[in-house]
């Protein structure tokens, strides 16, 4: 009989919906030349909606859901990789429509894989995990677009979030001004802690009116919010500054003109952590091991496991995680 391991596993059938830790087959994972043993995972807002019925995130079922992971090599029929090789895998098609991270193993493809930096640890890893990985984007694409710390303030909106908090400590180690944006009054030292060096409202940076043009406040912003947030920091950049969008939990629907583009240069930049290249993805996970990492990493984290995942799943969509939840499997 095939060796069982445990697992969080979402399962449809017709109207049922069900969300349960149960015991798995090894047999029943996806193929991949690459087994795992998996230490850590992390829960991300694609992995609330993996974790209820209208999610439109898992593509069949059963399913173990889970878009991080971070774990040891059990086997491998890559060269690259050998028994005992502490690694990482996000993203691709991790979660979605192959078997992801809330389970003791993973058998996942080579491709995908990146091998854990000198300088993380595998709980470390899965503290920055896509949201990380998001971040490291993000900071990198503004100063490959001319961003220093002398230009100005830089806006970070979603400040808690997992994007937020990590960008947050990230600049601030590279020396930025960092403006932090929330609607959570009671997590204003939590931010200052990071690294914000002034925290401001939803409605400070979203005006009721947003105009084509306003008055020019930031340098560049790190934007995982989208919508009519993302529309009002076009307006608000400084000329040639950039704005790295990562997010639509304020929407799909950006209403704005191109007198941002056209009259004051402004560059917006596209975030892919999902189908990043492995070379770039790469040179990000280094950067998070060394001149990114802040010291205090370990402050964004919540710890959980496997009985406590459903509680966190249920809570990111509600938007009451701070920072990153981190999952010892």
């Amino acid at each position: 009989m095939s060796k069982q391991f445990k697992a969080l596993v979402v399962n449809k059938t017709g109207e049922d919906f069900s969300l349960d830790i149960k015991g798995v087959s090894m047999d029943d994972l996806p193929d991949g030349n690459v087994l795992i043993n998996v230490q850590y995972s992390s829960v991300n807002y694609k992995d609330g909606l993996a974790s209820i019925p209208n999610g439109k995130v898992v593509q069949s079922y059963p399913f173990i859901p889970g878009i991080d992971l971070a774990g040891v090599v059990v086997s491998s029929e890559d060269p690259r990789y050998k028994e005992g090789d502490q690694v990482i895998a996000t993203s691709y098609e991790i979660g979605v429509s192959h078997f992801g991270g809330y389970g003791e193993y993973a058998r996942i493809p080579s491709d995908w894989i990146v091998p854990l930096p000198e300088g993380l640890t595998l709980k470390e890893a899965m503290i920055y995990g896509t949201a990380g990985i998001t971040a490291a984007l993000s900071v990198h694409r503004l100063e490959e677009n001319g961003l220093t710390p002398d230009k100005g303030k830089v806006l970070v909106t979603g400040a808690t979030g997992g994007v937020g908090s990590i960008a947050i400590a990230i600049l601030n180690k590279r020396g930025y001004d960092v403006v932090a944006s929330t609607g959570k009054e009671e997590e204003h030292n939590y931010l200052h802690k990071l690294g914000a060096k002034d925290v401001i409202s939803r409605e400070d940076v979203v005006p009721e009116k947003i105009r084509p043009l306003d008055k020019q406040y930031w340098a560049g912003a790190v934007d995982p919010v989208g919508g009519r947030t993302l529309a009002a920091i076009l307006s608000r950049v400084h000329y040639g500054g950039s704005v790295a969008v990562s997010g639509l939990t304020g929407g799909m629907d950006v209403a704005t003109t191109v007198f941002p583009f056209i009259l004051r240069g402004v560059n917006l930049l596209g975030i892919d952590s999902v189908y990043c290249p492995m070379d770039l993805r790469k040179e990000m996970w280094e950067l998070l091991a060394d001149e990114y990492k802040p010291e205090n990493l370990n402050m964004i984290a919540v710890n959980s496991d496997l009985q406590q995942l459903p509680q966190h799943l249920a809570s990111i969509l509600k938007g009451q995680i701070r920072g990153r939840v981190v999952v010892k499997i």
